[in-house]
């Protein structure tokens, strides 16, 4: 018999398909075990190798825990929805439900090239997945939940003094009370106060006004990355040197009127609730840190000569007497209200300009400093002494107030700002108001300092000083202590076509929501899927998108007449909506009538285990546990927390292609110019001579409408190429590039000396973003899933980055063909029923413990070198002893399931391998009770034997000295010393 992996591989992934043998029933006798990998999202050419490596970890132990007698949960859908998937359309000119459903089914695209499609490739791979349970955000009959749940965000608002989200019912009662004079909530700022009477007086549109400033999710003006050349807002991570990652236009900040969340009423539970998880440490910070709660106190300074006022959140009231200047951030409103007429266009052309800073970029940057004086003073809350007010993009207009008091001496960051604009028109001396040197340097440290010149403040320490300031502060109605948080509510708004359709009409401007019972509100169709002219989101292309109150359903747009038809949202939710609940809707998914049943949450609870990268840390997990959250509150989710452990594994790393592409930002987007990454002798510097690009390549610019004055402001930024159009030495296959995008298709390329374009290398994590990815198709085809199953988790430590390199790969399959060889030769089963060895049993107990401790911690790498070690010990040993294979093959099935499955029929079993008991480990068989001893001669080692270990030094000696090999070596001379340690050596002296 002869090892084939693909003939085994597809009869059981068959058998598994038609017997259900994956399928977790919501009610069994058996403790319940739900293992969970974070989904992918269905765009581009399918899984790579990366994507493997986690849902293989989850795999082995989803299979392991079904050994131990579990009823596991481990289901597996698609992240269908979102700008991936849309951005895949736009490029190849398809509709983003077709490319999704190519993409995860199978099939061909509109050039006939064949997609595997993502179900097929996981099959391949032989993952233990409940199929049955499938979902797909994109799909209607899951949006209709992620609608119900906004809808119920909507209908709510968090109540301080109970500490949860509350039906929006229950604060309308309070309104007809008693006002919102005693109303604890976690609500927009500066809300004008009413009593019951005016609150009952109020117009309906009125109160539904006042209402949007405290419901969980409403409509806010923000602070968004908006480009107009694409027509959309872009996420910080979109944009790349300033401009879009697609197409190269220009990003600018821009205030939009977009539906938010109030994640950060739930910030303290949030916080809290970390403490009760088993994550890592790393994620754990990453949150604390995103979340970032601090105490200290808002302050306010009036302006002089204005009734405005700039309100700050300061850590460190303790020094409120080393405030020299302030700083606003470009983007404050009340920027335009106290800049002095002298001051207005230096203003305005600085805001003009960060506009076209992303936050991230400006965040990031700590080296450049840059601001502009406003003309106007703030007046020191106790010295009432002038203070100037700045503006800088330093400061963030969504990050606290929008506004710092600037203490230079304390404070890094503002002491460079100080010094930069020392000696200038309203930027005073540093003031000192510690006891310390800060000639070269700010004190910035919280300890080992007394306040000096800082009136009644002076001689105190960091805590003493803090709140002295704070009660000074409450005293003269100017400042109160507070407790602060860094997370920002979550816009919840895309300007794109493919995703969640808000369940939302608007009356009068004002937001109404769509009744449940008529959802789900399903995507329309669109001719494109850009914006439209006038600038409004794809939706606004739609002919059929209005809702018709009288009807209950969505008509025609033109029917709009605003009496019983009114306009409907045309934003969509971002790609995180459907993701944030996904792991409740796998207990119950073919429930109609609500995301999951009580009975199915109640028995599955939480997901036990969740694997997935670190790069969702402050995203996708933290909506979630909001989410999470605000259910439980409603009553809907049994546990605070949705995932009781998670596991974030390493990336697989690649090595990526670039392209340098022509940037000429006057031109409002990239030029299709392209320049070899060694054109300037290997430098990447590609924008050190201007005159070399003018002066060879004049013409190329020309065509394209620059001159000479803006070819010397070209910059070139590099993009990513697919590697699969890079050969071994860097070359790029020119004409392949361009027939991969339409707005590649007349690019002009500078190549070397040689006539070639090279491209640019940097090894990254693998993905499909970046074109850098290997398929897992080809090794199981060549080697076999089992193959590849047990080479990723050899690779190393499933948390740590690891470069994909298949050189191993032959070494991993050679094993799986020795393995085989216990079993089988080349004609039959050489299985016996033969009584085991010591040897045997102690091989095979040490590797059931061994693989069950690594597999409970996680350690898959050190498991496939045991079972190495142990196939390698039993092969020398010569064991076909049934005893001992047919437990190896159990112990090796989570990891290499399909040869497992063949091994376990072939030794007369019937049914599948997958719920047979794990082996229980016997210490009894790695207790020693007997020791080879080596026997030496004045040093000299000349034989081994073996011995009882229970034995006295005396028994030992007089077995030793009457060994026929013992006194042949010792030729009738009688030994000066014996020397004897029990267990370990035995050496004869003279």
């Amino acid at each position: 018999m002869k090892y084939n992996p693909n003939e085994i591989e597809a009869k059981w992934q068959k058998y598994w398909a038609e017997n259900q043998t994956f399928a977790a029933v919501n009610n069994s006798e058996k403790p319940k075990h739900y293992v969970l990998d974070m989904f992918p999202y269905p765009s581009g050419a399918g899984l790579h190798v990366g994507h493997p490596l986690g849902y293989i970890a989850s795999d082995v132990y989803a299979r392991y825990k079904r050994h131990q007698g579990f009823n596991v949960l481990h289901p597996m859908g698609y992240d269908s929805f979102g700008l991936p998937a849309e951005q895949y359309a736009i490029q190849t000119g398809q509709r983003p439900e077709d490319t999704t459903s190519v993409n995860i089914d199978g099939g061909y695209d509109k050039e006939g090239n064949k997609i595997a499609g993502y179900r097929k490739q996981l099959d391949k791979i032989g993952f233990s997945f409940d199929w049955s349970r499938e979902v797909r955000t994109s799909n209607p009959d899951y949006y209709k939940h992620t609608q119900w749940i906004f809808i119920q965000l909507f209908n709510s608002w968090y109540n301080k003094d109970n500490d949860k989200a509350e039906d929006i019912s229950t604060l309308v009662a309070i309104f007809e009370k008693s006002g919102n004079a005693t109303v604890n909530a976690v609500c927009d700022d500066a809300i004008a106060p009413f009593t019951s009477s005016e609150w009952n007086a109020f117009a309906k549109e009125q109160q539904e006004k006042v209402l949007l400033q405290y419901r969980l999710t409403y409509l806010a003006e923000t602070e968004v990355n908006w480009c107009p050349g694409l027509g959309t807002v872009l996420a910080n991570d979109e944009i790349v040197n300033g401009v879009s990652e697609r197409g190269g236009f220009t990003v600018v900040r821009k205030k939009m009127t977009q539906w938010s969340m109030r994640i950060s009423a739930y910030a303290e539970r949030l916080l809290q609730g970390l403490n009760d998880i088993d994550w890592s440490e790393s994620i754990k910070e990453s949150q604390r840190n995103w979340i970032g709660k601090s105490f200290g106190a808002t302050v306010e300074f009036n302006i002089q000569n204005s009734e405005a006022k700039i309100a700050v959140f300061t850590t460190r009231p303790d020094t409120i007497f080393g405030v020299t200047f302030m700083t606003l951030a470009p983007e404050h409103e009340l920027v335009a209200q106290i800049t002095t007429p002298e001051q207005k266009e230096a203003i305005s052309n600085y805001i003009e300009k960060t506009s076209k800073r992303s936050e991230r970029e400006r965040m990031a940057d700590v080296k450049t400093i840059s601001g502009v004086f406003t003309g106007a003073y703030a007046e020191h809350p106790f010295t009432k002494e002038p203070i100037p007010v700045w503006i800088g993009d330093y400061v963030l207009a969504g990050y606290g107030t929008g506004a710092v008091m600037a203490v230079p001496c304390g404070d890094e960051r503002d002491y460079a700002f100080a010094n930069f604009f020392k000696g200038q028109s309203g930027m005073p001396a540093i003031k000192n108001i510690f006891d310390k040197d800060i000639s070269e340097a700010a004190f910035g440290s919280k300890d080992g300092f007394k306040l000096v010149d800082s009136d009644f403040l002076n001689g105190l320490g960091y805590k003493e000083g803090t709140y002295k300031a704070i009660e000074a502060l409450e005293k003269i109605n100017q400042g109160k202590g507070k407790t602060n948080y860094r997370l920002r509510d979550a816009v919840f708004s895309r300007q794109r076509y493919w995703g969640e359709p808000f369940p939302v009409y608007y009356v009068n401007g004002l937001p109404q929501m769509i009744d449940a019972t008529h959802l789900p509100i399903v995507l329309p169709e669109v001719e494109k899927y850009l914006p439209t002219e006038d600038g409004l989101p794809p939706l606004g292309n739609a002919e059929v998108w209005a809702w018709d109150t009288t009807k209950n359903e969505v008509v025609n747009t033109d029917l709009v007449d605003h009496l019983t038809v009114f306009p409907l949202e045309l934003n969509t939710m971002p790609g995180w909506a459907g993701s944030s609940f996904y792991w409740m809707r796998y207990m119950d998914p073919k429930n109609e009538n609500e995301f999951a049943s009580k009975e199915a949450l109640a028995y599955w609870e939480s997901v036990d285990l969740y694997i997935g990268g670190n790069e969702h840390a402050t995203g996708h997990l933290l909506y979630s546990r909001f989410w999470n959250k605000f259910l439980k509150d409603k009553g809907f989710a049994p546990t605070e927390e949705p995932f009781k452990k998670l596991i974030n594994q390493g990336m697989i790393l690649g090595t990526s292609a670039f392209v340098y592409q022509a940037v000429q930002f006057e031109k409002e987007g990239a030029l299709d110019v392209f320049m070899s990454s060694n054109y300037f002798k290997g430098s990447v510097d590609l924008t050190s001579d201007k005159n070399i690009l003018w002066d060879n390549y004049k013409e190329i610019f020309l065509k394209r409408g620059l001159t000479k004055e803006q070819v010397d402001y070209v910059v070139f930024r590099k993009i990513h190429a697919d590697v699969s159009m890079v050969n071994s030495s860097d070359e790029l296959d020119i004409e392949a590039f361009k027939k991969w995008r339409e707005d590649y298709k007349d690019a002009e390329f500078i190549c070397d000396e040689n006539g070639k374009y090279i491209v640019g290398r940097e090894v990254e994590k693998m993905s499909k973003s970046k074109y850098n990815v290997v398929t897992p198709d080809d090794i199981c085809n060549e080697y076999g899933a089992d193959t590849l199953r047990l080479y990723e988790m050899f690779l190393g430590p499933l948390e740590q980055a690891k470069p994909w390199n298949t050189a191993g790969i032959s070494g991993v399959f050679g094993f799986l063909k020795k393995l085989c060889r216990l079993y089988f030769d080349e004609h039959n089963l050489i299985v016996t029923d033969a009584v085991p060895t010591k040897d045997n049993l102690k091989t095979l107990h040490k590797t059931i413990k061994k693989v069950a401790d690594d597999i409970e911690n996680f350690s898959f790498n050190t498991s496939v070198s045991q079972f190495m070690i142990c196939v390698n010990e039993l092969s020398t040993q010569g064991c076909h002893s049934r005893a001992i294979l047919e437990p190896l093959a159990i112990v090796i099935s989570p990891y290499a399931p399909h040869i497992a499955e063949e091994l376990w029929s072939l030794l007369g079993n019937k049914g599948s391998i997958a719920t047979v008991p794990f082996p229980v480990f016997e210490p009894k068989h790695l207790i020693e009770s007997s020791k080879e001893y080596p026997v030496s001669f004045n040093g000299k080692m000349r034989f081994t034997i073996e011995l009882p270990l229970d034995l006295t030094k005396d028994q030992i000696e007089e077995i030793i000295m009457k060994d026929e090999r013992t006194i042949k070596q010792l030729e009738g001379r009688i030994p000066n010393k014996v020397i004897i340690v029990p267990g370990k050596i035995i050496n004869l002296v003279g």
